[in-house]
């Protein structure tokens, strides 16, 4: 069996330290050398609500991308997370898979994500966990995306977190 590196987003802002402690200890339940960036907050994107915690997890797994995705919408759903028709809304625990190697695909899902280029909330917990990574598309490393990401579009900062 291979084994895949994969990067996932974390994200909540409902009881959001308590969601964002359980979404390590899930994902070290499910996946590999699981390790992660900082926690950041930030505004909510896209719609008015409650401030985030976001972060950046990086894994190994022999498990293939429509595996991975199946997990972790598994994980949410065992976190209280309600999917709802809307895109942008409030959520206990938001993890999506931003990378998988260095794979360009549309289906099952897009990757990379197409958020790590417009969101710093992605973006700068990806140039601090993994900043010589190259983007599969771009082909530069999440440092220098983040070097020249316009950093006054998006308010985010990085907070004092304890994860056990």
């Amino acid at each position: 069996m291979s084994s895949h590196t994969i990067l996932i987003s974390i994200g909540s802002n409902i009881e959001r330290e308590r969601y964002t402690k359980q979404s390590l200890v899930a994902l070290k339940q499910h996946f590999s050398d699981v390790t992660v960036s900082s926690v950041y907050e930030s505004e909510a994107v896209g719609f008015n609500g409650s401030p985030f915690y976001n972060a950046v997890a990086r894994a190994t797994t022999s498990k293939n991308i429509e595996q991975v995705c199946a997990t972790l919408k598994g994980i949410e759903k065992d976190n209280g997370r309600v999917h709802t028709d809307k895109k942008f809304c409030a959520r206990t625990l938001d993890l999506d898979l931003l990378t998988y190697d260095s794979r360009v695909t549309t289906t099952p899902v897009v990757l990379p994500r197409e958020e790590i280029c417009y969101n710093a909330f992605v973006l700068w917990p990806l140039a601090e966990l993994v900043p010589n990574d190259v983007h599969p598309e771009t082909q530069e490393t999440y440092a220098h995306m983040w070097q020249k990401f316009d950093k006054q579009k998006q308010q985010l900062w990085p907070i004092d977190f304890t994860w056990s």
